[in-house]
């Protein structure tokens, strides 16, 4: 049997009240009922009700106050808001509109409008949860799958050749390869680790202190873009990826946090070689000035990103096309890249076709302090 979706009215005068209540109830609603603001606090604390239905104008605490209150509590701020308000008072349906009500209704109205608006709202209300809650569902899969088999990998490795090390009358060379393959598990499972502490930290905020303690004038983006490649020429090579840079000469001097902006586009430059897939081709690197500010575009001929990939592209663990693609890792990379770029005031875009390759645009704006 479904529970009577719940109906709070807050309403001073007695006999509105009253009538809006037995409305309610009739249509099958639980209703509770408080005559001004801070009663409504306290039976919204007791058990948070589907609807809030109020009245503007009211002694202690008025509608505007209440609803202000009402948001300000994360566990409430999905509750939809019906506002009440006198006949002509066009100010007060601009400022509920202005401040996030969801519908409301000019006194005297008609008892139908009530339970149009009530029903309307309770089931745009309930669709977002069930469509929140589908998306959060959706979020812990992925994530579930990603660590499932991001660190099972890398911990087999380092498992697996822990107890060949047991062996006796291991060869040297059989040594060597051993510890080589510990190695890049290890080195696996620590940037696994690291990557997952970094976006906590810019989700958390924490990033940004770093930023603002430690960022400084800079200028030299031909030698940053230069390390980048180089860090990444040996698999460049085993991809048969051509890499190059493309830097205007005598660009402005900015205010960055360099270490930062420098793992953001290695971070692109990997993606970019691991993404040309099948076939020979280019990853370029450019800077250009442009709008006051620096242009970093990361330009590759891989694979390409479809277009419904594109608007999830810097989402958390959002991976494409995950079963034929498992290099890909852990999903976090683009959305560490838009974190770091956030932190810096930029924006990120990104063009691509599938088949023909994909373009990454960091701009930067200039800032001298």
């Amino acid at each position: 049997m479904q529970l009577a979706q719940r109906i709070l009215v807050v309403e001073d005068d007695v006999a509105m009240a009253g009538g809006i209540c037995d409305v309610l109830e009739l249509a099958g609603y639980e209703v509770r009922v408080a005559h001004h603001g801070h009663q409504a606090l306290d039976e919204i604390g007791k058990c948070p009700p589907d609807l809030i239905v109020s009245d503007i104008m009211m002694p202690e605490m008025d509608g505007y106050e209440l609803f202000k209150k009402v948001r300000s509590n994360p566990d409430w701020i999905l509750i939809p808001f019906i506002f009440l308000t006198a006949k002509g008072q066009k100010s007060d349906i601009r400022l509920g509109k202005t401040m996030g009500a969801e519908d409301y209704l000019v006194k005297p109205f008609d008892w139908e409008d009530l339970l149009v608006a009530t029903r309307s709202r309770l089931e745009r209300a309930q669709a977002l949860q069930q469509a929140s809650q589908s998306e959060l569902n959706a979020l812990k899969n992925r994530i579930l799958n990603t660590l499932s088999h991001e660190f099972r990998t890398p911990l087999t490795y380092i498992t697996g050749y822990t107890d060949l090390l047991q062996e006796p009358d291991l060869t040297p060379e059989q040594l060597r390869q051993f510890l080589k393959r510990l190695q890049s598990g290890s080195t696996r499972l620590s940037r696994l680790v690291e990557d997952f502490l970094f976006l906590v930290s810019l989700e958390a905020g924490e990033a940004h202190t770093a930023y603002m303690l430690q960022r400084d004038r800079f200028s030299d983006w031909s030698a940053m873009i230069q390390r980048v490649l180089a860090r990444y020429a040996e698999k460049a090579v085993a991809h048969k990826v051509t890499l190059s840079a493309d830097v205007a000469a005598g660009l402005p001097e900015t205010t960055i946090h360099a270490a930062y902006v420098e793992d953001a586009v290695s971070r692109l430059v990997d993606n970019a070689v691991k993404f040309t897939i099948g076939k020979e081709g280019r990853v370029q690197v450019s800077a250009t000035e442009k709008d006051a500010g620096i242009l970093i575009g990361v330009a590759d001929e891989g694979m390409g990103i479809s277009e419904q990939d594109v608007l999830k592209t810097f989402q958390s663990f959002h991976q494409v096309d995950r079963e034929t693609h498992e290099q890909q890792g852990a999903g976090v990379g683009l959305a560490i890249v838009k974190g770091v770029v956030d932190l810096h005031g930029g924006r990120i875009d990104v063009k691509s076709r599938v088949g023909e390759g994909s373009t990454f645009s960091i701009w930067l704006p200039v800032l001298k302090e």
